[in-house]
């Protein structure tokens, strides 16, 4: 009899579950995972709504209210990765530098136009990096501000010149080119961690443990993300 879970997961892991572990899970364990993926405050929205999830896969921040709210087992959390963020181009454009903060601002102010999410992790710490960098008004003027989803989309249509969001991300879109990691100074790192939902069925404790063994974090570390 296959086994039918949900899992709740951010965005960065994305492209390691599609490409790798949901397939060699279903197939170890005759399951069936039904996935939704969305940025971190778009699920933790889902879930206050009601929704509940088997298992959650989330940055880190966000366990603490979501225990508070009984919508997760604070004590099945573990530390899956961490993501940085990156800037992607299109292909036959040149790569701008970034290398240093100074070389990013003019990048960033040079660009026809800057993609980011509104909702994700990356794009809310972007939007406050470029008021730190005061670049705000300048570049938002022109940028191509994205409600959810993979923000490296918008230079392979034309809509932007560079594409901000997290390494992983912009992975997941093959005709893109990544031009590297922002540099220090600018770089800020999420922490993914996955936790059990407080009634989720014995099936998803194999799930979490599938998703936490040595082979799930190699499958991470290819898709872009850093592991311990």
């Amino acid at each position: 009899m296959t086994t039918r879970l949900s899992l709740f997961s951010a965005l960065s892991v994305k492209k390691a579950l599609d490409d790798v572990l949901l397939h060699a899970f279903g197939k170890a364990h005759q399951a069936d995972v039904d996935v939704t993926f969305d940025p971190t405050t778009i699920l933790v929205g889902k879930i206050g709504e009601g929704a509940k999830p088997d298992v959650v896969i989330a940055v880190s921040d966000a366990f603490a209210g979501l225990a508070a709210a009984g919508a997760i087992d604070p004590d099945s959390r573990v530390v899956l990765a961490k993501s940085g963020i990156g800037i992607a181009t299109a292909p036959e454009l040149d790569s701008p530098d970034i290398s240093t903060v100074d070389a990013l601002r003019t990048a960033l102010t040079s660009a026809r136009s800057v993609a980011y999410s509104r909702s994700g992790a990356s794009g809310i710490y972007f939007a406050r990096l470029l008021q730190d960098l005061g670049i705000a008004d300048q570049v938002n003027a022109r940028a191509t501000v994205v409600e959810k989803g993979f923000t490296a989309l918008a230079i392979t249509d034309g809509r932007a010149d560079l594409a901000v969001q997290q390494v992983s991300e912009l992975k997941f879109v093959p005709q893109a080119r990544i031009v590297g990691p922002l540099p220090d100074g600018a770089q800020h790192y999420s922490e993914l961690s996955i936790a059990l939902g407080p009634t989720a069925p014995p099936g998803a404790t194999d799930l979490l443990r599938f998703l936490t063994t040595p082979e799930a974090k190699a499958a991470y570390r290819d898709a872009g993300l850093i592991t311990a």
